[in-house]
């Protein structure tokens, strides 16, 4: 199955290089594609809980869906991913 979920917090490249970077890692994931300019995240998986996952881990990473609330620790959490991206290129 193909999901696409709308984030927040989505800003440069740095941002998109580390959603890449982790949802990659995650064995049921395949076919990230991160577009910063529309603030989207798409992904290949297998099931409704690898969809849930990878969710959850970008809500851990700062970058909530639409649907969930933008708190200030979300948007820290953000910053502090954007960074490790940009160092990580």
């Amino acid at each position: 199955m193909k999901t696409t979920f709308q984030v927040q917090n989505l800003k440069c490249g740095g941002c998109a290089n580390t959603i890449s970077n982790k949802l990659s890692g995650i064995k049921e994931i395949k076919d990230v594609i991160v577009e910063k300019d529309s603030s989207s995240v798409s992904f290949d998986h297998q099931s409704a809980d690898d969809a849930s996952l990878v969710k959850e881990t970008l809500r851990n990473l700062g970058y909530p869906t639409i649907d969930d609330e933008n708190s200030i620790v979300d948007k820290a959490k953000s910053y502090v991913s954007c960074a490790s991206g940009k160092m990580a290129r």
